[in-house]
């Protein structure tokens, strides 16, 4: 007879089923919901209570991610493996996710679209969750760390040809598909236990209440919708939550190319009266009920729901017996289970008899024939050195192997980080690239802005100067040359002008910078040449 512990852990509560095997007989011998605030107290609680010391226990893993992968049926083992590792290093790549931080495992089913191919179910999950998980548990005898997805499946008897659905209403929510016989697909709903109890928390403050709340509550059909308002006001908390689940499971429904014989629901949220009937509202062709562990018989002195409510815990320690996929065992194995079996020896000397004689210790080695103290003594002291010798041996070769393994993890992970950081030093170069780039670019744009400006200022200046000469230039006097000096300065005008008289040249010049016309505005001294007084009259255009 063998048995295991199944703890299902979750925030505040821990539900825990301890199932033993007979031949092909299975019975719970205990099971129950505890709620805690200290989790190791709590495990340690559970494991008192159901006398589970030396037994195995399996724990459900945590924060896994499903992905789906599509292969060719004709690839061989070795192939297949390679390329599933491809297309999760793909998947990692495109994510901007390290492969090398997750533990992987994953199942294969057939796929239904084209017969050529199979459909991968793939789990991964991060190395250190699962290094926290062994933290937890470190003081018992962990034999199966699995995803609660495949898990669940296991204490359901699916028909040949029979396509069914469990709906398992934890924390979250899961949504696991078998057809024929075989997990298909796992789907994660945010939705579940998680958000109800939060609302509810909110206003008792007490997880345990909640949950009472919810078991207490009931769920009305269509013809009697009007008593559910005044028999429980936390149906306000809870039927949000439901309807978003059923909602997307009825779309996912609606989208497969199969049809579904069956919907189970499970989990925590199946303590709600009626949720099963409120389900079946939203579906025409399939039938939706409880999950009921198959093995479990009509009892009168528990109530089937009580076992229904466990179904995780229960479905978790069907697995540590060896049920479900076995591929999708997380824990790995220890020293003393990689030992073969001729090593795992009862090394106990036995218990001390008391007879007249005085005390005597009966060894467990059996020795035949006739020898004295001293030669069993000596056959004894070397049957113990040479198993500390094969066991040392065993333990050196072990830790030889797991520290050449973390060096290769260690150079890859580091090898990965070169890479990353080249990537990164080459994309700081081209961003700085482009800046000056972007920089010249924009300082060429203003210089050319500036043109513009002092182009488009600079275009009516002179029909202005013109303008201004002709209404202030006196009738005697003659305007030889306009110069323009733009070698210099784009705004700097020459102006030759002569008259017959001196006064005349004094009021053009006195006008053209009275008026505005030029500015800072210097003239010659005049020169007689002939009749005619010449000056040169220079300013800027204003």
């Amino acid at each position: 007879m063998s048995s295991c512990l199944g703890l299902f852990i979750e925030t505040n509560l821990i539900k825990y089923a301890k199932v033993t095997k007979e031949r092909e007989t299975l019975k719970i011998e205990s099971f129950g919901i505890k709620f805690y605030e200290r989790l190791g107290d709590a495990i340690s609680q559970v494991v008192s209570e159901t006398f589970s010391y030396n037994i195995p226990i399996s724990i459900k893993l945590s924060e896994e991610m499903y992905n789906y992968f599509y292969m060719f049926s004709l690839l061989n083992k070795n192939d297949l493996k390679k390329a599933i590792a491809t297309e999760f290093e793909s998947y990692c790549y495109d994510k901007k996710l390290n492969k090398n931080a997750y533990e992987t495992r994953y199942a294969l089913s057939n796929d239904l679209d084209v017969k050529d191919k199979i459909k991968v179910i793939h789990v991964s999950t991060n190395k250190s969750s699962i290094a926290k998980l062994n933290q937890t548990m470190a003081e018992y005898k962990v034999s199966t760390i699995t995803p609660m997805g495949t898990a669940i499946a296991n204490i359901l008897s699916v028909k040949p040809k029979e396509n069914v659905i469990i709906v398992n209403i934890e924390e979250k929510t899961t949504v696991t598909t078998i057809v024929n016989q075989k997990i298909y697909n796992v789907d994660k709903y945010d939705e579940g236990a998680e958000e109800i109890f939060g609302k509810i928390v909110s206003k008792e403050n007490s997880y345990s209440k909640a949950y009472e709340i919810c078991k207490n509550a009931t769920i009305y059909t269509m013809e009697g919708k009007e008593l559910q308002d005044e028999e429980n006001e936390y149906l306000d908390y809870i039927m949000p939550t439901l309807y978003k689940i059923v909602t997307k499971l009825q779309e996912y429904v609606t989208n497969q190319t199969i049809t579904f014989d069956r919907i189970y629901i499970t989990g925590t949220m199946s303590c709600i009266n009626n949720i099963d009937l409120y389900f079946q509202e939203f579906f025409q062709t399939e039938k939706c009920e409880l999950l009921k562990p198959f093995f479990v018989t009509e009892n009168i002195k528990i109530n089937i729901k009580d076992y229904i409510e466990v179904n995780s815990a229960i479905a978790l320690a069907m697995q540590g017996l060896g049920y479900g996929i076995k591929t999708m065992n997380f824990k790995k194995p220890t020293l003393v289970d990689q030992l073969p079996d001729w090593l795992k020896l009862d090394m106990s000397l036995g218990k001390k008899e008391n007879k007249k004689e005085g005390k005597k210790f009966n060894f467990s080695f059996d020795l035949r024939g006739k020898l004295d103290a001293t030669e069993k003594w000596l056959l004894r002291s070397a049957a113990g050195i040479l198993m500390l010798t094969i066991i040392y041996s065993g333990f050196s070769v072990y830790l030889d192997n797991r520290i050449t393994e973390k060096i290769g993890e260690a150079q890859e992970v580091s090898d990965y980080t070169d890479a990353q950081i080249a990537v990164v030093t080459s994309d700081i170069n081209q961003v700085r690239d482009k800046t000056n780039q972007y920089q010249e670019m924009r300082n060429n744009l203003e210089n050319i802005n500036d043109r513009l400006e002092e182009n488009l200022s600079f275009k009516g200046a002179i029909p202005n100067l013109l303008m201004g000469i002709m209404s202030v230039i006196p009738q005697q006097v003659q305007i030889t040359e306009i110069e323009n000096t733009p070698d210099n300065d784009s705004r700097k005008i020459v102006i030759r002008a002569q008259s017959l008289y001196y006064d005349d040249l004094g009021y053009f010049k006195a006008k053209l910078k009275e008026e505005g016309i030029l500015k800072n505005v210097v003239s010659t001294q005049g020169e007689k040449e002939g009749d005619f007084v010449k000056i040169v009259i220079e300013g800027d255009l204003p």
